[in-house]
């Protein structure tokens, strides 16, 4: 859809002017080019283009003004035409002719002449909507010009002589070549070219109008553009370039640019390293358990230690995992954390619960990783359940290179806020749900013959039958579980209709499901095909967005190449790693998710996989409607091919999916037809309907072509061939039947070429800004235009696809959500672009950055539709090399936004090799270069498909379709040929690769136009070649029309090779250029002509490797043959023979230049061919002129040079950024007169040194009158967030603060004994600052979220939404994010009383702690590496390792010079030359030290180390110090840490020095081993040379206040006094003045501070030192020789360790001070050996229990009871746990106890943790020291006498915070243990004693806390001292016994009062009971005895006795 004007003709104008018109339409404005001195007419003859995304309106309009234009004042308007668009509506064309109206609306005589067309979306335009879609067989391909009149006359005068070329049957082409010359004469031509160039291939070039014969700057320089922007009253900040010049398209309209990155870098293996600390554990579910936490990476497991019996274990281990994997590998590992109860040997344990994510997860987050989070746990087997507790962690990925930030840790204060610091990414609800994720597998098709042939022909022989040989199944793995379909025997159209359902928390935080279709066989399975779905790209997290859902959808799948060989070389591709290389299957499935409900009864708690079937796809709906698509391309040239291949005939094959494959490609699809029943049916009726009415139309039987014929290749040069595709270029064409869903694709090519402008645009602002152009800024205002008119353009278009049929859910959600973030993105460009101003322009780019990564997100359409095509070379049948295009880079549309960017244009590739076979160096060079066309659209709407060849052709037809018009041609036959030449002016190339092992390379450049090809001479040993040389290409033969050649020449390729004397020489890199083209008909004249030189980016493989300097020039040879071309005129060089030299109008301007040269010395030179370096020598070489220095006689002496300062001149370009570089080498100078090269560096730029004399007019120190400093300490960080303003108490009040950690209740603030002087150590000094240091870094943070907010509501405001007060409380800044609901409330309160009366006077005044700079960093990246005046040089030697695996830059390093360079232009003005005291000798180096040897104490002081990596198998490891320095070698091996990964070292080592021999202290930390050698955990190197002789004095670092007694005295021997005086000497500053009442001046800085000081008794004295020190640290303030100086400070340096390069390894905070031998000696060393431990005892006296739930039933009784006792211990001390006698038979749960534990402990105040030592198990050799926080556990139980107790409940109290006690039982409630955040909290340590009730808690049957028992406890702290002055007995024991307990009679068991017992069981319970038995017992006796007597009675009665 697009709106045309043409603008012909002004006519009637008065006077004579410039002209220039502006045309306007939906508030898109164009500007012609300037007509400079028309008189009556202007005759513009210009095209312009509105595209437009909806429909025209009949009532819009454009607008048309003329001016006259002024270079100096605002143009004057001349007149207006406006033109209501209804009639253009209607007709679709219109000419007009119309007078122009004034300001005042009447008509003037001025007429203007127009034409308008206007293309609608269906396709019609004006006259020829009807023929839009259908070949018009009655035009004649010969293009016998039987046009319609009005394109003719369209084409007006000016292109006579346009042929259009035969084969473009219509007139669209008419219309684009039209159109597209409309675009170019709207170029803007870049104002002053770029040095720079990203590779110019699609930027836009000037372009030629044919009436034109030279070209005027059609766009204004920059500085008109400010004048003529202020003229017309616009601010120059508001001016975007590219709305006042005209908007710019890509020049190229037949050419698309190539890609200049070569190497596929997936699926090469990476090194990562995974570390994971757990820390510990809380509210676990589960009585008294005792848990392990399981970690596991992938497949790799490893496990804590076990703690017993708690649910809040504290473990703080660490572990690390190793991989070398690739990147997509290790990104879909997963791992997985869960905690086990009760593992042993042989029992497995149970899982309490477990908490999954994948590697990537962790690897996006910011730092990659997740730092103190906890992760909630769930348990998987238990759907219904919730959470089983959390597990607090940190998890960090790093990838070689990455360095990680660890936030500073001191002591972990930091409050347990688990809800704010959970562990899940952004925008993931902390409540997640279960859901189900359904996986549906219909059907597949297109599956390669799996079985190789041979196999085949033997199944053959013994079944008898031929099968299909592949028995596919589909497996799924997603979150580490896998599901699989059933097998289909012997199936390649495999129906499955199953479903796969696997359960898994939602949002899931694993990204990736992997779907491979795999072939099973007896032996072993393997992958047909993998694809992957990113749930990020098919779910939405929006409040408008949905849930993951897919399809039914096709996939893609590919891998390996279809000849079947037994082993599959490629068969990794086929496993998803790497790029596919061909088709292999698709795949139709689809994805929904539902979220469970888990209170449903019904709901299946499992989640295992489970397979079931699934209803099969309505087929028609969804997955589209079959289309035939019909896939064009013609090869135009395949040059550059590997002459390795050697020289069978070769070929090229283009498949698309499975047609074209020669071994298995289809014809017409075969439908599914018996598997389906009905839809299939009718779907294949349909389908046979429309390929017989094909068939039925002019095709004839269109058989498919998919390769060319084979030819011979042609020699090009030793390297490469070329085909002789010359006027013949060979065609394919493949027709094909897909689903129709071009619309997928539609969407992703608009989003595309929306973000490749915004990209494009981006480079250009880069780009001028490293050029160092005017004004990027407004470049950057134009690209937010272009990003903002784009998407709300992409909105409107993408709007008419709403009510599309076949779509799916995706779709449908898709679009809205793309639409949505494209309107938001417009908006927000809108508004960023009022924001862009000079100094906001960094920021603002990197957020356009944002958007460019989130456009390329939404482009990627994860529902395939069509398969990528595929372009293989092959030579003698055997496949090559490839390259894969994209199909929806060449779809085919009618709207030019939606056609696909290569669509109909011809394309660079480059085939390479497939799989692993391209990793490396081979997969560096080229295997060809192919310039290749591609047309993909609908068989029906393909009568355009040629429109986009370069014109001039004839089409060969195949035999049948010689007659039919839109029959393909099998080739091409070019009639039009041009002849030019080339001209490479080759100049010169910096910072190459280094390819031989002298680590210089003898570079020459082969340049390749065409099938020509020439090389540069070969310079030898240098990385930076100056070649200064002309290649002339003769006789280039281009095909194609002229004036086609002009804007869109093919590009030209350069290589760099390395010459080898033997062999073949060594690929060094790659790059592109286009050539400025010239034609005959041109003038060689400005601006176009003689072309500059531009910097060319050179890659190798997918790294940088250098830049070449060069221009390149296409002259036509016209018909007056080489005369006529420009004569090559240029200095020629009777000494280079032959070579051409690059002429005078290219090379640069050169003026005279001298070079001065600091020699100071060589260090740490290794060995050459393993002789020492013994006498050597540096060569300084600059534009091939250059200096040498001293030779040094005996390096091991003295390494340094005699000579300090020589100098050389040389002429160099007056244009800064085209001086060549500087090369450095140092050679040895043996016996006989050899030489040997050691070690070359370039320094590739000389911008940092070159000296620019200060302009003496423009002063920026304002050296008259006097200045005040302002002393004011530096505004001092509020800490907490607390507003007050800072006395000089206020660090004491905020440490109290902090130490009281909310101590005592709001109202009671509890005094604690301020510390004195002497409780003060050099550690309280350092705890201060690491505080400072993170309250910076969260105010920072802060800062930025505000500053993110505020730029949100501006954004906001742009849109006019949200009222400012209601979005700032919503959102709120991280910092108070962070204290959410949980923070607690005495600190809150503490805190509102703060803010509330800051103007409260402090009770007394204190003085506060001192603070030194804690650095998280090294000092160098602090201070610029000590580089002010001394540089170090690393010198390399070697190759550079070509994978990324072997050689690094550390590796290379063979020593280094140190030293400096000056670069002036001359002469230098005299008053240099004559300042006092100027040493000629020394040049620009005034006042430079000697560098003769001079001895140094060093004393290096280790505070500690942080986060080694463990170096034991057990995860831990045993550091200890290692210092060298020179000779000395200090291993503190004694002193080593048990397992420890964050020891405290706390130590200091004087070692005495001598520079320069001893400069580089090396501090490793070693890990001990009993047996063995000790080994490396990691070292650090720092040069103390550089620092000593260092302007930023970093010797001894000045610290805050001069004292001479105390924790804080003054390091330094030389007091502050000496040291300002000493630096005002050298610097040549007047001063120190010392004035009365506390002034000091220097130069005209006047500083103000106290005078007195005290002494250690207190007494007070007079001192200069205070005022000194001020000056000091504000020396930075003092002009010319001001700098600021090193502080007082801890530097942190990261660990390495040479085995693993770039992997931290660890850090080690630490400092280093150096004294001069030569000077006094200073003091001793401060102590800072880590603080001792405070012994204490803790004593909890159990009084009573009440409440405690009755667990027995009594034996006799029946009722119920409990044997109660109480348990106590302190945490990490189970061992030594106490328990109180047993209260038996507690019938009401109230038991009586006065029972005393006693807790003896050491504990480190400042960390607020306990310390143990213990031994870890009995093989320890040694005790290992645990920090802990201080918790005491106590615990009821209910004694058993034969089973085991049973555990009733527990309380757990973190002695610095607990809950106060109820003051009775009664009020002692659940509260105190679930609802901390709102009672006020204790600390013991402050209290010291504490009695009250506190409640015993457990979980019942359904996880919620309950109370099961109070107990009331007294806890007492003494010290150790209070403790031996008061004793106390254990239990009830002496001394200080406690009495016993009054325990009531029942509980008393009947064997100590039988008879009570006796009684109350008799008289109570059983008394019914105890007379039955009676009488049951009397009744049988009377049987018994009845019984016994009965027989004598009898007897008695019978015999009558």
């Amino acid at each position: 859809m697009a709106l045309l004007l043409q603008l012909r003709t002004v006519t009637g104008l008065r006077g004579k002017a410039d002209r220039i018109a502006k045309a306007v339409f939906r508030g898109l404005s164009f500007y012609t080019r300037v007509l400079e001195n028309c008189e009556d007419e202007a005759r513009f003859d210009e095209t312009f283009r509105w595209p437009v995304a909806s429909n025209i309106d009949g009532n819009e309009i454009l607008e048309i003004q003329v001016f006259n234009y002024s270079k100096v004042f605002t143009n004057r308007l001349i007149g207006t035409f406006q033109m209501v668009l209804q009639k253009v509506v209607e007709e679709g064309q219109v000419e007009v002719t119309d007078t122009l109206i004034d300001d005042n609306n009447s008509a003037i005589q001025t007429s203007i002449s127009i034409e308008i067309r206007y293309q609608a979306l269906d396709g019609t335009v004006g006259a020829w909507n009807d023929k839009e879609f259908l070949e018009t067989p009655s035009v004649h391909s010969e293009g016998d010009g039987r046009y319609p009149l009005e394109t003719d006359s369209l084409l007006s005068s000016h292109r006579q002589g346009l042929d259009i070329s035969p084969g473009k049957s219509n007139q669209q082409s008419a219309e684009r070549s039209f159109r597209s010359k409309g675009k170019e004469k709207t170029k803007e031509h870049k104002a002053g070219k770029g040095v720079f160039s990203a590779m110019k291939l699609g930027k836009t070039r000037p372009s030629k109008d044919d009436h034109r014969k030279q070209d005027e700057p059609a766009v204004l320089e920059a500085e008109d553009l400010d004048r003529k922007a202020l003229l017309r009253g616009l601010e120059p900040d508001t001016i975007s370039l590219a709305s006042v010049t005209a908007v710019t398209t890509n020049v190229s309209n037949k050419r698309s640019k190539p890609d200049i990155k070569m190497e596929p870098s997936a699926g090469r293996p990476m090194d990562y390293q995974v570390s994971i600390t757990i820390i510990e554990a809380r509210q676990l579910v589960g009585l008294n358990m005792d848990p392990v936490v399981c970690v596991e990476v992938g497949e790799e497991k490893k496990y804590t230690s076990m703690k017993e019996s708690t649910n809040c274990p504290y473990y703080n281990e660490y572990f690390v995992f190793d991989f070398h994997v690739p990147p997509d590998v290790m990104f879909d590992k997963i791992i997985k954390l869960s905690v086990i109860h009760s593992k042993n040997l042989l029992r497995s344990g149970t899982l309490v619960g477990s908490f999954k994510m994948d590697v990537g997860t962790v690897y996006t987050q910011p730092e990659h990783q997740f730092y103190h989070k906890w992760a909630i746990l769930s348990d998987p087997e238990d759907l219904t359940a919730g959470l089983k507790g959390y597990l607090k962690c940190d998890i960090a990925v790093v990838g070689k290179g990455d360095n990680i930030k660890t936030p500073h840790k001191a002591n972990e204060t930091e409050e347990d806020d688990i809800e704010g610091n959970l562990l899940l990414p952004d925008g993931v609800p902390p409540e997640r749900q279960w859901a189900r994720f359904y996986i549906k597998i219909y059907r597949a098709e297109g599956l390669p013959r799996m079985n190789t042939s041979i196999m085949a022909n033997v199944k053959k022989a013994l079944i008898g039958e031929n099968k299909d040989l592949v028995d596919p199944y589909v497996q799924v793995v997603f979150a580490g579980q896998k599901g699989k379909t059933s097998i289909q025997k012997s199936s390649y159209e495999p129906l499955w209709n199953e479903q796969i359902i696997f359960t898994e928390m939602f949002p899931p935080l694993c990204k990736r499901i992997k779907i491979q279709i795999r072939d099973s066989d007896k032996v072993n399975d393997v992958a047909i095909g993998t694809h992957f779905i990113d749930l990020r790209k098919i779910s939405n997290e929006g409040d408008k967005g949905f849930l993951p859902t897919f399809g039914p959808a096709w996939v893609n799948m590919y891998g390996s190449t279809r000849n079947y060989t037994l082993m599959d070389e490629h068969q990794e591709l086929n496993e998803g790693l790497g790029e596919g290389v061909s088709f292999r299957a698709r795949l139709l499935m689809s994805l929904a998710v539902e979220i469970l409900d888990t209170t449903n009864p019904e709901i299946n708690s499992s989640t295992e996989v489970q397979v079931e079937q699934a209803t099969s796809v309505a087929d028609q709906n969804c997955t589209g409607k079959m289309e035939e698509f019909f896939l064009f391309g013609a090869f135009l040239e395949a040059t550059m091919i590997d002459r390795k291949i050697g020289d069978k005939p070769i070929n090229f094959e283009v498949t698309i999916g499975n047609y074209g494959n020669q071994i298995d490609g289809m014809s017409k699809p075969i439908l599914w037809r018996k598997k389906e029943g009905g839809d299939g049916n009718e779907e294949e009726s349909e389908l046979l309907q429309n390929s017989s009415e094909d068939e039925g139309d002019e095709d004839g039987e269109m058989v498919s072509v998919s390769s060319s014929q084979p030819m011979k290749p042609l020699v090009t040069d030793r390297n490469y061939f070329h085909l002789p595709y010359f006027e013949k270029k060979p065609c394919i064409y493949i027709k094909s039947w897909w689903q129709d869903q071009r619309r997928r694709l539609y969407n992703a090519n608009i989003m595309d070429k929306i973000a490749d402008k915004l990209e494009e645009g981006l480079n250009d602002v880069q780009e001028m800004i490293k050029t160092e152009k005017p004004h990027p800024e407004r470049r950057l205002r134009g690209v937010l235009e272009e990003l903002s008119s784009g998407c709300l353009h992409f909105v409107t278009l993408a709007d008419k696809d709403q009510h599309h049929s076949s779509r799916t859910r995706l779709d449908r959600e898709r679009l809205k959500s793309c639409m949505r973030e494209l309107e938001n993105m417009g908006q927000q460009a809108t508004t960023l672009r009022s924001q862009v101003k000079k100094n906001t322009m960094k920021d603002k780019l990197k957020l356009v950055q944002n958007f460019l990564q989130k456009l390329r997100f939404l482009a990627d359409e994860p529902q395939h539709t069509i398969p990528d095509v595929f372009i293989w070379m092959l030579s003698n049948n055997k496949r090559i090399a490839y390259a894969r295009v994209p199909s929806k880079d060449i779809l085919y549309s009618i709207v030019d936004e939606e056609m696909g960017k290569d669509c109909a244009k011809v394309k660079t590739i480059f085939l390479k090799l497939p799989g692993k076979r391209g990793f490396g160096p081979a997969g560096w060079t080229v295997q060809a270069k192919m310039e290749i066309y591609l047309w993909l659209g609908l068989n029906k709407q393909r009568k355009d498909f040629l429109s986009g060849l370069p014109c001039g052709f004839e089409e060969k037809k195949t035999a049948r379709g010689q007659n039919l018009p839109s029959f393909p041609p099998i080739s091409l036959l070019y009639t039009k040929k041009q002849v030019f030449q080339l001209r490479a002016h080759m100049y010169q190339a910096r910072s190459l690769f280094a390819a031989d092992s002298s680590g210089l390379s003898d570079p020459f450049a082969r340049v390749f136009f065409i099938s020509q090809s020439q090389c540069t001479e070969v310079l030898n040993e240098t990385l930076c070649p100056t070649w200064d040389q002309l290649l002339v290409f003769d006789n280039v033969e281009l095909y194609g029309e002229a004036h086609e050649m002009r804007d869109d020449p093919p590009i030209i390729v350069i290589e760099i090779y390395d010459q080898d004397t033997v062999g073949k020489a060594d690929f060094m890199g790659r790059t592109f250029a286009k050539p400025v083209v010239k034609m005959s008909d041109e003038q060689y004249c400005p601006p176009r002509f003689p072309p500059q030189l531009e910097y060319y980016q050179i890659y190798r493989g997918n790294s940088t490797a250098g830049d070449l300097l060069a221009a390149f020039e296409l002259l036509q040879i016209g018909p007056g043959g080489k005369s006529d071309l420009p004569p090559i005129d240029g200095p020629t060089d009777m000494d280079r023979g032959p070579i051409l030299p690059v002429p005078l109008g290219i090379r640069p301007v050169l003026s005279k230049y001298r070079v001065e040269v600091l020699f100071w010395g060589l260090r740490d030179l290794k060995r050459v061919n393993l002789a020492q370096v013994d006498r050597p020598r540096v060569d300084i070489e600059c534009a091939g002129k250059g200096v040498q220095s001293a030779l040094i006689q005996n390096y091991k002496k003295n390494p340094n040079f005699s000579t300090l300062v020589k100098w050389f001149e040389v002429d160099l370009p007056e244009n800064e950024l085209l001086h060549p570089p500087l090369n450095i080498r140092v050679v040895d100078c043996r016996a006989f007169g050899r030489y040997t090269l050691v070690g070359s560096h370039a320094v590739s730029s000389l911008r940092k040194f070159i000296y620019r004399p200060p302009d003496k007019k423009a002063q920026h120190w304002n050296m008259t009158g006097e200045i005040v400093v302002n002393m004011e300490p530096e505004v001092p960080i509020k800490k907490m967030e607390t507003m007050v303003k800072l006395e000089a108490s206020e660090e004491e009040k905020e440490r109290k603060k902090k130490k009281k950690k909310g101590g005592g209740g709001v109202g009671e603030e509890v005094e604690e004994e301020e510390p004195d002087d002497s409780m003060l150590d050099w550690w309280s000094k350092y705890f201060a600052s690491i505080e400072t240091m993170k309250e910076k870094l969260r105010q920072q943070e802060a800062a930025a979220a505000e500053a993110e907010e505020k730029e949100e509501m501006e954004m906001a405001e742009g849109k006019q939404v949200v009222n400012k007060r209601g979005s700032m409380a919503g959102k709120g800044s991280k910092a108070q994010a962070k204290n959410k609901e949980k923070s607690k409330a005495p600190k809150d309160d503490k805190k509102k009383k703060q803010q509330s009366a800051p103007e409260l006077p402090e009770k007394k005044n204190k003085p506060r702690i001192d603070e030194l700079k804690v650095f998280n960093k090294e000092l160098e990246t602090e201070f610029d590496n000590f580089e002010d005046w001394l540089h170090t040089f690393n010198l390399l030697r070697g190759k550079i390792g070509d994978n990324d695996d072997n050689a690094t830059e550390e590796e290379r390093i063979v020593g280094r010079f140190k030293g400096s360079i000056c670069v002036y232009k001359m002469p230098l003005p005299d008053d240099i030359t004559k300042e006092a005291g100027y040493d000629p000798n020394f040049g620009m180096f005034q006042g430079i030290p000697s560098n003769d040897p001079i001895n140094v104490l060093v004393r290096v002081y280790v505070v500690r180390a942080t986060d080694l990596h463990p170096a034991d198998i057990n995860g831990k490891a045993d550091p200890y110090i290692a210092i060298k320095l020179g000779k000395t070698d200090i291993k503190d091996k004694e002193n080593y840490i048990s397992k420890q990964l964050n020891p405290v070292f706390g130590k200091s080592f004087d070692i005495e020095a001598t520079f320069p021999m001893e400069s580089m202290l090396t501090v490793a930390v070693y890990d001990w081993d009993l047996v063995g050698t000790d080994d490396l955990i990691g070292e650090t190197k720092i040069d103390l040379e550089n620092r000593y002789y260092s302007k930023h004095r970093a010797t001894c670092g000045v610290s805050q206040n001069y004292s001479i007694h105390g924790y804080n005295t003054w390091r330094d021997p030389m007091k502050p006094s000496q040291i300002l005086s000493k630096l005002c000497k050298d610097g040549k500053v007047d001063g120190p003045h010392y004035g009365p009442g506390g002034r000091v001046k220097v130069a005209n800085r006047v500083f103000t501070g106290p005078t007195e000081i005290e002494d250690e008794n207190g007494q007070k004295k007079q001192t200069d030192e205070h005022l000194a020190l001020a000056v000091l640290r504000h020396w930075e303030d003092i002009p010319w020789a001001g700098c600021k100086l090193v502080p007082e400070h801890v530097e942190t340096r990261p660990l390495l360790n040479p085995d693993k390069p770039g992997i931290e390894q660890g850090r080690l905070e630490m400092w280093v001070d150096m004294f001069p031998m030569d000077m006094p000696a200073p003091g001793p060393a401060i102590d800072i050996s880590p603080r001792k431990p405070k012994k204490y005892e803790l004593r909890v006296i159990v009084w009573n229990t009440d409440e405690v739930i009755l667990e027995d039933d009594d034996y006799f009784t029946g009722e119920k009871s409990s044997d109660i006792f109480v348990r106590g211990w302190l945490k990490g001390q189970q061992e030594d746990k106490q328990d109180t006698d047993v209260h038996y038979h507690s019938l009401t749960g109230e038991g009586n106890f006065n029972w005393r534990y006693i807790f003896p402990f050491d504990y480190l105040m400042a960390e607020e943790k306990i310390v143990i030592s213990k031994k870890e198990s009995m093989f320890s050799w040694d005790e290992t020291e645990y920090k802990i926080p201080a918790r005491l556990t106590l615990q009821v139980w209910d004694a058993d006498h034969f089973s085991a107790d049973d555990f009733l409940g527990a309380i757990e109290l973190d002695l610095n915070r607990f809950p106060r006690g109820a003051k009775t039982s009664k009020q002692c409630s659940l509260e105190m243990v679930t609802n901390e955040a709102e009672l006020p909290m204790i600390s013991i340590f402050k209290q010291k004693r504490v009695k009250g009730w506190w409640p015993f808690v457990a979980r019942d049957e359904n996880d919620e806390l309950e109370i099961t028992g109070k107990v009331e406890a007294e806890l007492h702290l003494l010290t150790a001292e209070e403790a031996e002055k008061s004793p106390a007995g254990l239990a009830r024991n002496e001394p200080d016994p406690l009495e016993k307990p009054n325990r009531p009679d029942t509980s008393f068991i009947w064997f100590l009062n039988p008879l009570k017992s006796i009684k109350y069981l008799i008289c109570t319970r059983y008394k019914w009971l105890i007379i039955k038995i009676v009488l049951a017992l009397l009744l049988l006796v009377m049987v018994a005895l009845f019984l016994y007597s009965m027989p004598g009675y009898m007897v008695k009665k019978l015999l009558g006795a």
